[in-house]
């Protein structure tokens, strides 16, 4: 069995629960039950849902030696013993924690801590684990000053590193904060020298339009075809095999490079090459039971293209999984309460979960079952 590594950001969420519609205001008390503590960020919700998807799986966070920190590493060995035991537990950090303010009729408020996230560096990874893997995933960078800083020079070791191991790699980068730190860094730049190293490079289309094609920084999830082929494009030449980009309602769109290019992917790459290479697709999302939040959405897609990859699936059948694994995360209020194992998921799907129809010019696209491909 292929196994993964999954590093970078992790936190604890404070969500206190409101029963009610309430405008806050100065010198007010409001009272709210709970609150519910769970984990959030990448490490957590990438990594956890690879778990339950049957993936043998490390999770390499950073937390501070204090109570917040405790209980993340309680709540990840409830979860799935074992797994805490990766954390970098760093006595001069504090951990990094969110209160996430969920009032009932208007969107979420984080007030958001980056703690001993802001300190993450390539040192902080266990080299020796590192090596015993064979794919790499990191997530939310752009979170993590120490990594983005100097223009990504830690991000670049690390991924450098990766890459004289011989291991798969992959990226799910975070939005930036346009008015922060952040939002200065030359993000273009820092991905030019980043994505020769990269194998799998997972934005969102707002993500990745605040990085590299700023004027059009808030079209996201309305992108046209050409559009996303025109951002691939750029990826790809970049230098990075698969260039995936998550469209929210309107699913994820996925291009690949040559199949000299997939490859050389490392420890993970497909098992068959020419069901990868040169390929190009637009993958639909599955219609949810019921839908009870996005939390982590795009992380549990991400860990259900993963987990598909290193079970030998094709790039269609991958596509497929991870927007289903994507449909069963927003049945449950929370990150992974929706996620099931690899056997139910492909069950469901087996038996005709119903799929949500993605509207494109045709133009070079054909549509079957639900899926179009492009092919020119």
């Amino acid at each position: 069995m292929k196994k993964v590594v999954v590093a970078g950001h992790i936190c604890l969420d404070v969500i206190p629960i409101f029963s009610k519609n309430v405008e806050l205001l100065p010198g007010r008390l409001y009272e709210v039950a709970g609150p519910t503590m769970a984990t959030g960020g990448a490490v957590s919700n990438t990594g956890l849902a690879l778990h339950i998807l049957g993936i043998e799986s490390k999770l390499m966070g950073k937390v501070g030696e204090d109570s917040f920190g405790n209980s993340i590493l309680e709540i990840i060995k409830g979860i799935a013993p074992g797994l805490e035991k990766n954390f970098k537990v760093d006595p001069g950090s504090e951990t990094s924690y969110s209160v996430v303010i969920n009032i009932p009729g208007i969107d979420r408020i984080f007030l958001h801590n980056p703690g001993a996230n802001a300190s993450y560096v390539a040192a902080d990874i266990d080299e020796e684990s590192l090596a015993e893997a064979d794919l790499f995933h990191f997530g939310y960078p752009s979170f993590m000053s120490a990594c983005y800083r100097n223009e990504g020079e830690e991000l670049l070791k690390i991924y450098s590193k990766v890459k004289q191991l011989g291991l798969t790699s992959s990226l799910d980068p975070g939005m930036p904060d346009p008015n922060g730190e952040a939002g200065k860094v030359d993000w273009e730049k820092l991905l030019t020298n980043l994505l020769p190293n990269l194998d799998i490079f997972l934005p969102s289309a707002d993500e990745l339009l605040f990085m590299i094609d700023r004027d059009k920084f808030g079209k996201g999830d309305n992108l046209e075809a050409a559009e996303l082929q025109e951002l691939a494009n750029t990826l790809l030449d970049m230098g990075t095999a698969v260039a995936g980009i998550k469209l929210g309602a309107k699913g994820m769109y996925v291009k690949t490079a040559s199949a000299e290019r997939i490859a050389a992917m490392g420890k993970a790459r497909p098992a068959n090459v020419e069901d990868w290479a040169n390929k190009e697709f637009w993958f639909p999302i599955f219609k949810e039971d019921k839908f009870e939040g996005a939390t982590g959405a795009g992380d549990t897609t991400i860990a259900g293209f993963l987990a598909a990859l290193l079970k030998g699936e094709s790039l269609r059948d991958a596509g497929l999984f991870a927007c289903a694994v994507g449909a069963c995360n927003v049945e449950a209020a929370d990150a992974l309460g929706g996620i099931q194992s690899w056997e139910a998921t492909k069950a469901r799907m087996a038996a005709g979960w119903e799929k949500l129809p993605v509207k494109i010019e045709k133009n070079g696209w054909s549509l079957k079952d639900g899926v179009w491909e492009f092919n020119g």
